[in-house]
């Protein structure tokens, strides 16, 4: 609870920059883009989606705008302020609901009976058993219904190549066992990493595998916003590199991040 706590504090002072921040990240644009070019091929108009780490509602304004229904949940009671301000401000009071929770607590969900739940840009590595939050889907989620997770994994070989600087701290950082302490506008907390297995062990034998890509493996992570200004070319290259191997092992797995899509049919 005390940790829960501290990513309420964190992600509500970064909700006042948050926005702000990703408009001036083109490596953070491109992996939003590409995670929605993903999470679109998995979605019908008709769906009811559950966001978990809403955020400040960038992906559920882009959903409701094509006639998806969301329901967003978040910690973060400035992100949720952000989600509630989008909503009014893009009239979509009748496609996206929205409350302050945990994903821990899915039990106090005002809806229920989705088609898909969708988690983005590593939400889920702020809690140390992720099999915790999943074993919650199979109350929620409608048979044949899909999950779209986007988790951070243990290896990242843009982190890994920090080794030939001789920085072992952070080429290492994402093996620890125990997790790291992320800070997060001055506030610590622990962060975890799991890998494509980790996360399907934790999923359990009623989830199937539909989809599995990598993102950033070949291109930059985007902590390292100035590379794409201090070598576009390079950066362009890349990107389209990190596409056309996305899907392939090992860029599927070793990446700043990967997406999952599972199906759920129970046994």
């Amino acid at each position: 609870m005390e940790t829960f706590d501290l990513v309420n504090r964190a992600f509500s002072l970064q909700s006042e920059v948050f926005d702000k921040y990703e408009e001036g990240n083109e490596i953070l644009r491109w992996m939003r883009s590409k995670t929605r070019d993903h999470l679109l091929r998995h979605l019908k108009e008709s769906d009811k989606v559950l966001e978990l780490n809403a955020g400040t509602g960038l992906d559920a304004v882009f959903l409701a705008k094509r006639g998806i229904r969301v329901h967003c949940i978040d910690i973060a009671h400035g992100m949720v302020k952000k989600i509630d301000e989008k909503i009014r401000q893009n009239n979509l009071q009748e496609l996206i609901s929205f409350q302050q929770l945990s994903f821990a607590d899915l039990g106090n969900l005002n809806e229920t009976s989705f088609d898909h739940i969708f988690s983005n840009f590593g939400g889920l590595n702020c809690v140390r058993n992720p099999g915790l939050v999943f074993e919650q889907f199979n109350k929620i989620l409608k048979t044949g219904g899909k999950v779209t997770l986007v988790i951070i994994p243990p290896v990242c070989p843009w982190e890994l190549l920090l080794l030939l600087k001789g920085n072992f701290k952070t080429a290492f950082r994402r093996l620890h066992k125990n997790g790291i302490q992320a800070n997060v506008e001055g506030v610590i907390f622990p962060t975890y990493y799991f890998s494509a297995r980790d996360t399907l062990r934790a999923l359990g034998p009623d989830y199937k595998v539909i989809e599995l890509r990598g993102l950033a493996s070949v291109s930059p992570p985007p902590y390292m916003e100035n590379f794409p200004k201090k070598f576009p070319r390079l950066y362009k290259c890349l990107a389209a590199v990190d596409e056309r191997l996305s899907h392939f092992f090992p860029f599927n797995r070793w990446a700043d991040h990967f997406i999952l899509t599972v199906q759920f049919n129970p046994k």
